[in-house]
């Protein structure tokens, strides 16, 4: 069984890929470390989902080569890797403890046994007193939470994550961008974060890679200006933030022509 542990390096090399006539990415490479951040954002439409996928070994690249941990086959990409989308997907007829849980339950372990394991991760992820919560009880943040847990729960090194924030009101939403930057702090994985906001993918990455209009490719990359574990509040206000957000937001301007 592949573990958190296990390589998390993403090679992304010359990568192409078409649906019929349209063609969605295009001579697009990517090189992400173990245990590095990296933010995508790019126009509508562009690919940044399809990116995921062909990542995870959802999908087939038609062109180009990908390797998760050294390991270039879908299979084997797919047991790297655990794909968070953008709605939580809980299931309403289950506590929240059952659905964090799931992923253990999938590989044969007890319901006794997989809430044992997932336990502990509610109190330290601010959810402790919800775990016999059913989903239509919580608030959408929380629901968030419970969604990024069954994700960690799954054991894997690299956590795709498209648009995890994109349901929830500005408000919740800082909030939990704070909370994901505490919880990928405490948390060595490899991470792909994929996302429309600027500002979010540079506080929660290491690196932002921009994307250019369909058929993406790479146009431009910034260094996140702060770590992310620092308050949000301090790191988004700071001058080197807020030049490195308006770098990105013109390359992204350039990007959608």
């Amino acid at each position: 069984m592949v573990t958190a542990a296990a390589s998390g390096a993403v090679e992304v090399n010359g990568l192409a890929h078409a649906f019929g006539p349209l063609r969605v990415i295009e001579r697009l490479d990517l090189s992400v470390g173990s245990g590095e951040v990296l933010g995508v954002v790019g126009p509508s439409g562009c690919g940044k989902s399809t990116l995921l996928e062909l990542i995870s070994g959802l999908r087939a690249p038609q062109t180009g080569a990908i390797e998760v941990g050294g390991a270039g086959s879908a299979t084997e990409r797919l047991a790297r890797c655990t794909y968070m989308p953008q709605r939580d997907l809980l299931l309403p007829w289950l506590a929240a403890i059952d659905n964090a849980a799931m992923a253990l339950r999938n590989r044969g372990a007890s319901r006794l046994e997989a809430r044992r394991l997932a336990h502990p991760l509610f109190e330290r992820f601010g959810l402790a007193g919800f775990e016999r919560s059913r989903p239509a009880e919580l608030s959408g943040g929380m629901r968030q939470r419970i969604a990024f847990l069954r994700t960690l729960l799954a054991g894997k090194p690299v956590l795709l994550l498209d648009e995890p924030f994109a349901s929830l009101d500005a408000i919740t939403r800082a909030e939990m961008q704070e909370w994901l930057a505490e919880a990928l702090a405490a948390e060595s994985r490899t991470v792909i974060l994929v996302t429309h906001d600027v500002e979010e993918a540079l506080y929660l990455s290491d690196r932002v890679t921009v994307l250019s209009a369909r058929p993406a490719s790479a146009v431009a990359e910034l260094a996140a200006p702060q770590h992310r574990a620092l308050p949000r509040l301090g790191a988004v206000t700071s001058e080197g933030f807020t030049s490195a957000r308006e770098r990105a937001l013109e390359a992204l301007s350039g990007a959608a022509r």
